[in-house]
């Protein structure tokens, strides 16, 4: 149960409740991420949207955007995200479990070369983007157009925090969990 209500769809204009509907699909995905989120008018009305119109432009292939998020929430430990986002890799032929051992990408047998890529540069700019090195955007210039690669490292970055609200806020979490003071 988040540490913040999560504010009835019901009680939405209908401008907000038609944007809930869509986001979340009719209440099935993300529901009290948006209904939390929803106490910051311009967080609600904005974050969604954009995602929304990401999504519908396809700029990035879903494959690569879903391995992204997957890998960041791996990394920041946000299992709400991975939960949601590693079974969405499965229409793109990656298994949950093969989802959930991203982080050992070098290897692994579900990835190809752009995949493991996706995963590095995901990792890299989590972890310290301060140090990512010249040659890994020669790399992704190779199959990502500049902009794809403004689009990926958005996406990244607001994967992250997501994370961060989600956990913070105790998102998704079960009601049950024991959470250290």
């Amino acid at each position: 149960m988040p540490r913040i209500s999560e504010l009835d769809p019901a009680t939405f204009d209908p401008a907000r409740r038609a944007l809930f509907d869509q986001f979340t699909g009719n209440g099935a995905h993300f529901a009290d991420q948006f209904s939390v989120l929803a106490h910051v008018a311009p967080a609600v009305e904005h974050l969604p949207r954009m995602l929304l119109e990401l999504k519908a432009r396809n700029g990035v292939p879903y494959r690569y955007i879903e391995l992204a998020i997957v890998v960041v929430s791996l990394l920041n430990d946000c299992d709400y995200c991975v939960r949601s986002h590693a079974p969405r890799l499965a229409v793109e032929g990656i298994s949950e479990d093969g989802a959930r051992r991203l982080l050992d990408y070098a290897d692994h047998p579900e990835l190809d070369e752009v995949d493991k890529l996706v995963v590095e540069y995901a990792v890299a700019v989590t972890q310290a983007p301060q140090r990512i090195r010249d040659q890994v955007f020669t790399r992704l210039r190779a199959h990502f157009s500049e902009a794809q690669v403004v689009e990926l490292t958005l996406r990244i970055s607001l994967c992250g925090f997501f994370n961060r609200f989600n956990q913070a806020l105790q998102i998704g979490e079960d009601a049950t969990a024991v959470h250290p003071r």
